[in-house]
C-alpha cells in the first residue's frame, strides 16, 4: 500500500526534491489563503496601532497618518487630495478626518491664492507636536510587530510593493 510521503517523491530528481513546490502540503499557498493572511495582517495590525494611538495620544491612526503626511511635506501643507492619495481615503474620508483634526486645532484648512477652489490642509504647531510625541508609540509597536519577519522582511516589502504598484492601475 502506497503512503502519502510516496505522493511527495515521486518523479523527483535523484536530489528527493519535489519538482513542483505546488505538490508539497503548504509550500505554495494559494490565492485565497495569501489573501486572508494579508487582511487578517493588516487588520490585526491596524487595530493595535490604532488602540495604543487612541490610549496613549487621543488619536486614531487615520488621523496619526494625515498628520505625520503633513509634517513630511513642503511647508507641512497638502491638497486633500494629496491627504487622500497618500492615505488610500476617500474624499469623504479625507474630510471627515480633517475635520476631527481641526475641531482638535492640529491642522488648518487654507485655500491657495492661485485657485480658490482648491483646498488646503496645513499642520499647526500643536498638530506638528502631536505627531512627533505620538511616532515613538506608532514606530516602536509598528517595528515590534513587524520584527515577527526576521530574515524575510526585504523579500515581503518588495513583493507587497509589487502588488500595490499593479494594483494602482486603474482597470
Amino acid at each position: 500500500m502506497p503512503r502519502p510521503e510516496d505522493a511527495l517523491t515521486q518523479d523527483l530528481p535523484g536530489d528527493g526534491v519535489p519538482r513542483d513546490v505546488a505538490a508539497v502540503p503548504g509550500a505554495a499557498p494559494g490565492p485565497a489563503e495569501t489573501w486572508l493572511r494579508i487582511v487578517q495582517v493588516h487588520d490585526r495590525i491596524t487595530r493595535r496601532v490604532d488602540s495604543a494611538l487612541h490610549r496613549e495620544h487621543g488619536l486614531s491612526l487615520t488621523g496619526y497618518e494625515a498628520l505625520r503626511r503633513l509634517a513630511e511635506t513642503p511647508g507641512e501643507r497638502a491638497s486633500m487630495g494629496e491627504v487622500a492619495e497618500a492615505l488610500g481615503l476617500s474624499r469623504a474620508g479625507v474630510t471627515s478626518t480633517m475635520t476631527r483634526l481641526v475641531a482638535e486645532g492640529l491642522v488648518v484648512r487654507e485655500r491657495t491664492a492661485g485657485d480658490r477652489r482648491l483646498l488646503h490642509a496645513r499642520l499647526t504647531p500643536a498638530g506638528r507636536a502631536r505627531v512627533e510625541e505620538a511616532r515613538s508609540t506608532h514606530d516602536g509597536l509598528v517595528a515590534h510587530l513587524l520584527a515577527l519577519l526576521g530574515d524575510d522582511a526585504a523579500v515581503v516589502t518588495d513583493a507587497l510593493a509589487r502588488v500595490s504598484a499593479a494594483a494602482r492601475t486603474r482597470r
